[in-house]
């Protein structure tokens, strides 16, 4: 078999059962010889298998010998395809050199129609199309390497015999430019429905001659041989066809109003209803834009009215309806639309986290399901960046950049956080890219039943007495920072010891993790404010602890008081290491020369 001029020794492998690991995929392709890498390709959100894979050998000829020997190999029940990997997408959809063949034997599967197309050329990809029982659908194609192969490989099937059965073989021809060929086509049949059941062929042609020249009509019938209620005519020409639909639709035959128009076929009719619930949900998302609210994690007993009145004081709504299954019990969410995009904002600052029944509900704007899966997408794709950069000892923030942020409820932006980094690791070491491990840190002493709350400096979180002289108790623990007794300080508010609760309610990490990042935000703010530090550094500080720590961890974090100061007292260290490494590379950067 000769290599293709582009090939690499990168193999693509598809049809691949859902549960193929790379582990396997290795244990069989390196019989043929060193293998450089494999990868699965897997969906960017669930992480399942997409179904195909790449191969890439250190050698071409055992690439080769991999896809001479192992195409169509059965590997756990299902024989895989292997091709050349083309990675250039306009050479892909070129279309240059690919056939189609239809009417095909069901007994032809990829191997014998590989066979059989192979004489005629050097074969890049070869498949017959399956339903979602693995049977054929009776086509298939054959992409060949050059377009002289194609030619003459249509040449001498078309028309012939395989397995008793005589095919069609022709040049392929992409999807959209059929229908287009369709559409402007001379179409001479007709699709006509509802006729009464004692309506037969013979009435049929009668009620349609009158309207030109009729090759053919026929009423459809079931298996015991009852009409189906509707059929087709057939004309001689297509401006007979025409004549027919504007006579005859929509008038009364036998006391029924009849449907004359163009027949279609069954992927035309999908097409056209898909477009259509398409035009009709942009024209609703567009309608209720900024004005219809998601929400979930409703309680069991939550009912439409429940739910109107709970959002009713804060603005007019249009409807309100819980969600529920086809037994009637609720889904546990529903959705509120309301007069004015004001309202709807109104509502998702105040409700959202209120307890509704016996559990605190999520309250959002309500979204496309493109437009959460583009969010998940972007999430997910961020966390992989982050973790390349620690594996490759690189700093998993850019110099100067601010780290991951939280948005609290009411505060806009998404609910969003970044995916956890490698196990093991915390908050990076500014200037190093090395992961710090989690130290312990001693819980800050107690005045008068009060714990200490320390104040934090400018910089580095050096103490500072209120008239700006030094002073104050250093706190254990809490190294460079002062504890000063003439800043007034607060309790921070008490956590409600339902978080277990409410935490088993959620469904889903993302929910629990959601939860736990509302909780803390609130808290987070209040310590920032005892610290009298910035209360804008409040979704920073809870974006960087939701995102080095483990879900058991940030739980304790709602209990404890002092360690939820001494991640934030961390944090603060962090930030103010990285505010003085871009201050430090600001003033080492030269300014560049003035050309003259």
């Amino acid at each position: 078999m000769n290599t293709p001029a582009y090939a690499s020794a990168s193999l693509y492998v598809g049809d691949l059962h859902p549960d193929i690991t790379e582990a396997q995929l290795f244990d069989i392709f390196k019989q043929i010889g060193p293998v450089a890498s494999i990868r699965v390709c897997r969906d960017a959100v669930t992480r399942r298998s997409l179904g195909y894979a790449y191969v890439n050998y250190h050698n071409l000829v055992d690439a080769e010998r991999a896809l001479d020997l192992f195409n169509y190999k059965d590997i756990k029940g299902k024989p895989c395809r292997i091709m050349w990997s083309q990675r250039d997408p306009a050479l892909r959809k070129s279309n240059v050199g690919n056939i189609f063949i239809k009417n095909l034997h069901k007994d032809i599967d990829n191997k014998a129609l590989y066979d059989t197309f192979a004489t005629f050329g050097n074969i890049l990809s070869c498949k017959v199309a399956t339903d979602e029982h693995a049977n054929s659908r009776g086509y298939g194609f054959v992409h060949y390497e050059t377009q002289a192969a194609a030619d003459l490989a249509v040449s001498k099937v078309n028309g012939k015999l395989l397995n008793g059965k005589k095919c069609f073989v022709g040049p392929f021809i992409p999807r959209k430019d059929r229908s287009m060929d369709e559409q402007q086509s001379k179409w001479t049949n007709i699709y006509v429905k509802p006729l009464e059941k004692t309506v037969d062929e013979k009435q049929l042609l009668e009620l349609f001659a009158p309207f030109g020249k009729v090759t053919s009509a026929v009423v459809m019938k079931d298996d015991n041989g009852e009409s189906k209620g509707f059929g087709f005519v057939n004309f001689d020409n297509h401006e007979e066809a025409e004549k027919a639909i504007e006579a005859l639709n929509e008038k009364d035959y036998n006391g029924k109003q009849l449907f004359v128009g163009r027949a279609q076929k069954k992927t035309e009719r999908e097409k056209d209803l898909k477009d259509m619930f398409l035009k009709i949900q942009r024209e609703r998302m567009s309608k209720y834009q900024g004005v219809n609210l998601y929400v979930k994690n409703l309680d069991e007993q939550a009912d439409d009215e429940k739910l109107r009145q709970a959002f009713a004081p804060y603005g007019t709504i249009t409807s309100a309806k819980v969600m529920s299954d086809e037994k009637g019990a609720s889904k546990g969410f529903g959705f509120v639309c309301y007069s004015t995009p004001e309202e709807a904002t109104k509502a998702v600052t105040e409700m959202n986290g209120k307890m509704i029944g016996a559990k605190p509900i999520y309250v959002a704007l309500a979204q496309k399901k493109e437009q959460r899966r583009a969010q998940l997408e972007a999430q997910h794709n961020r966390g992989l960046r982050m973790q390349q950069a620690q594996m490759a000892g690189g700093p998993m923030y850019a110099p100067g950049a601010p780290p991951a942020m939280f948005y609290p409820p009411g505060r806009g932006g998404p609910y969003m956080y970044p995916p956890m980094v490698a196990r093991g690791g915390r908050y990076p070491h500014q200037g190093r890219g090395i992961p710090v491990p989690y130290q312990p840190v001693a819980a800050p002493p107690y005045v008068g039943g009060v714990p200490v709350q320390q104040r934090g400096g400018g910089r580095g979180g050096r103490g500072r007495s209120p008239r700006g002289g030094p002073g104050g108790v250093t706190v254990p623990g809490y190294p460079g920072i002062k504890y000063s007794p003439n800043v007034r300080n607060q309790q921070l508010p008490v956590v409600q010891g339902q978080n277990a609760e409410h935490l088993a309610a959620l469904n889903s990490p993302e929910e629990r993790k959601q939860y736990i990042g509302e909780t803390l935000y609130p808290l987070i703010a209040t310590s920032l404010r005892n610290l009298s530090q910035q209360e804008g550094l409040a979704g920073k500080i809870t974006g960087m602890i939701l995102e080095s720590m483990q879900e058991p961890e940030l739980v304790h974090l709602l209990e404890s008081h002092e360690a939820l100061d001494a991640k934030i007292a961390e944090a603060l260290d962090v930030l103010e290491q990285a505010r003085q490494q871009a201050e430090e590379a600001t003033k080492s950067t030269p300014a560049e020369p003035v050309k003259a």
